[in-house]
């Protein structure tokens, strides 16, 4: 199981992420215009550095629903291995059985 400081942390991101989206986006917009003139981008581009870091998609990291654990991670089940396997082992996952030979 993770700490639960990280997963909390993880969850405080999720939601500044969410919260500042569209104004990241419409400030991103026109920074990449090469149309508008300098200034206005360089103006937009201070703004978007004012803005709480953690507000940054790319600050956002996968982790598994039930522990926590950051490392490999499934992202079409939301899961670790771990508790992937337990999970098959246990005929929780539908249609997905433990291998055996």
């Amino acid at each position: 199981m993770a700490k639960k400081s990280m997963v909390e942390r993880e969850v405080k991101r999720a939601k500044l992420v969410k919260q500042h989206a569209a104004k990241r986006a419409a400030l991103k917009e026109i920074t990449t215009n090469a149309d508008l003139p300098m200034e206005e981008r360089f103006k937009a581009q201070l703004k978007l550095a004012e803005m709480p870091r953690n507000s940054s998609a790319t600050r956002l990291h996968n982790r598994c629903q039930l522990t926590g654990r950051p490392h490999a991670y499934y992202r079409k089940l939301k899961l670790s291995r771990i508790m992937l396997r337990e999970l098959a082992s246990f005929g929780q996952i539908p249609g997905m059985v433990k291998s055996s030979w």
